[in-house]
């Protein structure tokens, strides 16, 4: 749930398991692919995470460090505060993962039956 200072609120849902406060354009599709009710809060601070990196290089004003903290339900005891800068390893190796299943993922997609394999000359493609 989220309560704005004018006392009203939006709340999460099943078909809307998650909130996202601010612009939407590039990190959202990520949490919207990966997060659902059943994720655990661990499992869900991950995509939180790349969903921050992701929103990084076209969005001048999203950058890092970026801070994560878990706080269960029925608590306030923050727990893993950690703060991750341009070079912090484990945001490198998110980062690094998540864009190597991307990739993989696009060169696994399907071809349209339409389309026929084009072959560019070597010149093209950075060949000598």
């Amino acid at each position: 749930m989220l309560i704005y200072p004018q006392g009203n609120h939006i709340t999460a849902s099943p078909e809307t398991p998650l909130l996202q406060i601010g612009g939407s354009k590039y990190g959202k599709p990520t949490l919207e692919r990966s997060v659902n009710p059943a994720l655990s809060l661990e499992d869900g601070a991950r995509p939180a995470l790349v969903s921050l990196d992701a929103s990084w290089r076209p969005n001048i004003t999203v950058g890092p460090p970026f801070e994560v903290g878990l706080c269960r339900g029925g608590s306030l005891q923050l727990r893993g505060p950690h703060s991750y800068g341009i070079g912090d390893p484990f945001l490198g190796t998110i980062r690094e993962q998540w864009n190597n299943g991307i990739r993989r993922a696009y060169d696994g997609r399907p071809r349209f039956p339409w389309a026929e394999a084009v072959t560019l000359p070597v010149s093209l493609v950075g060949g000598s």
